[in-house]
């Protein structure tokens, strides 16, 4: 008796993409010109940067005229040029340590930011609550990873003081030498993953550990301060496996936030609630009657120094965007002279 439902008709599954791995769908897919192929940027360089493509890695030269690309972009190559960077679904980024107001692309297309905060000194909490404004603002989601947790003998309180700092985010303690946790930190990891922290917090080691093999480059903490060095130079995209991706990050010293005020709302979405009973809608939390902010801190519901790092983020942010606005304006006025002068070289004279 022949089947009920033949499947002899049936069109064989087509295989996956080979940069499936790297992230690569369908919707990606369309948005890659006629005549050039995918490709995702796994580190740049001064004039170059590598790419991943269905047919190996490839060095392609970099042409300003099609974008800056950052490490995690998707992009099109062809005749080994990179022709077009596709639109980023999301991007980590930081402004200028200079001051000005250009900001600086960390990684794109990243799905988690993994923040990375060393165990074996006391958590600088205003520093994490930096860490994961850029990360709320990236549209990833974060992540905040306690690393080198076996060189403390309870990493309780320093767990408790991190969670104050960071409502809605997971946190896990983790250590690269002995493996406790490293399950538990994959198990919480999605797409294209970014490690985050200051020189010295063990994102290279947590990043090797994770990729089960010896990737990045790894070096000593100083004992004289605790700090460490650049063991990281730049960003470097790797395939994890189990359908992610892992880029590691140079430590960073200084986390200036560039402007998005979504982030700075999620990581004090406790200051934020509370502001919602103060008398005043405009109310800036310092000096003014009926502030259920500042009611709050009186009563101890709220540390002063979140308050106090609640402030310095928002005038960053305000400093940023009065920055920005003042390089757009010099910016469209030195376009605007200079279509006035070419109008007045091709004027007709009397």
């Amino acid at each position: 008796m022949s089947p009920a439902h033949p499947t002899s008709h049936l069109t064989p599954p087509h295989p996956p993409h080979p940069l499936h791995p790297l992230g690569f769908d369908d919707a990606w897919a369309r948005l890659v010109p006629d005549g050039a192929e995918p490709a995702r940027v796994t580190t740049v360089h001064r004039a170059a940067c590598d790419v991943a493509t269905a047919g190996g890695p490839r060095r392609v030269p970099l042409d300003r005229s099609t974008g800056d690309p950052a490490t995690g972009d998707w992009c099109a190559v062809a005749d080994d040029r990179l022709v077009r960077l596709l639109p980023r679904r999301t991007s980590l980024v930081r402004s200028s340590v200079s001051g000005r107001s250009h900001a600086q692309v960390l990684a794109a297309n990243v799905d988690t930011v993994v923040v990375v905060v060393a165990l074996d000194d006391r958590p600088a909490l205003g520093r994490v609550e930096r860490f994961l404004a850029l990360a709320w603002d990236s549209g990833a989601r974060p992540l905040l990873a306690l690393s080198k947790a076996d060189l403390v003998a309870d990493p309780r309180p320093a767990l408790g003081d991190v969670a104050t700092a960071a409502p809605g985010v997971d946190v896990v303690a983790v250590s690269a030498g002995t493996g406790a946790g490293l399950a538990d930190l994959r198990a919480a990891l999605a797409g294209t993953v970014v490690l985050l922290g200051s020189s010295g917090a063990g994102k290279s080691t947590l990043a090797n550990a994770l990729l089960g093999e010896h990737r990045f480059a790894t070096g000593d903490v100083r004992a004289v301060d605790g700090k460490g060095r650049h063991t990281t130079v730049h960003r470097e995209l790797a395939v994890l496996g189990g359908g992610l991706c892992l880029i590691d990050t140079p430590g960073l010293r200084s986390v200036g936030v560039a402007g998005g005020e979504e982030g700075v709302e999620r990581v004090f979405g406790d200051v934020e609630d509370l502001a919602v009973d103060c008398r005043f809608a405009d109310c800036g939390h310092r000096t003014e009657p009926g502030c259920a902010v500042l009611a709050a801190v009186d009563a101890g519901l709220l540390s002063a120094r979140r308050l106090e790092s609640h402030r310095t983020l928002l005038r960053e942010q305000e400093r940023f965007a009065a920055r920005t606005d003042a390089r757009l304006r010099s910016e469209r006025l030195r376009a605007w002279k200079a279509v006035a002068k070419q109008q007045r070289a091709h004027r007709p004279r009397p």
